[in-house]
């Protein structure tokens, strides 16, 4: 009996969108890994990028639990010597709260082409209304 090994060209991707809505960062986070990996997929395969687009909306009503709000930082480097910049997650949530979606789900996938591949078919949104409705999305619940 021999193994499938999905090809590039048979891939079929899938819409998938998230509502992040009182939920916490890290478990929507996790399972947009799994979609936009493919991982839930039947035929996949690890060396090939077979996975989903997924649509996250609500990412300003997200939770942290815990006192991770005031603990947990975002930390930056600019280059320069000593131009570490460090922002609280009560700050980044309050002005960019897709940014803690993004890097939240960016440490879940691996650092390579097919990680770089799978971020590209992330959409983040604050907000409940998403551009994609052409695309007929499925609702995907955790």
């Amino acid at each position: 009996m021999s193994t499938y090994m999905a090809k590039k060209g048979e891939v079929e991707r899938k819409w998938y969108v998230i509502d992040a809505a009182g939920k916490p960062l890290g478990r929507v986070a996790a399972q947009a890994a799994v979609l936009l990996r493919g991982k839930h997929k039947p035929t996949f395969t690890p060396h090939v990028d077979c996975g989903d687009h997924v649509i996250i909306i609500n990412c300003e009503k997200v939770l942290l639990t815990g006192s991770k709000l005031t603990q947990k930082k975002w930390q930056r480097h600019t280059g320069y010597v000593g131009h570490l910049k460090e922002t609280r997650y009560d700050t980044l949530m309050a002005t960019k709260p897709t940014k803690a979606m993004e890097l939240a789900v960016k440490g879940m996938i691996p650092s390579n082409s097919i990680g770089r591949d799978a971020l590209l078919r992330l959409r983040l949104f604050a907000g409940a209304e998403h551009t994609h409705a052409a695309q007929k999305p499925e609702a995907f619940e955790l």
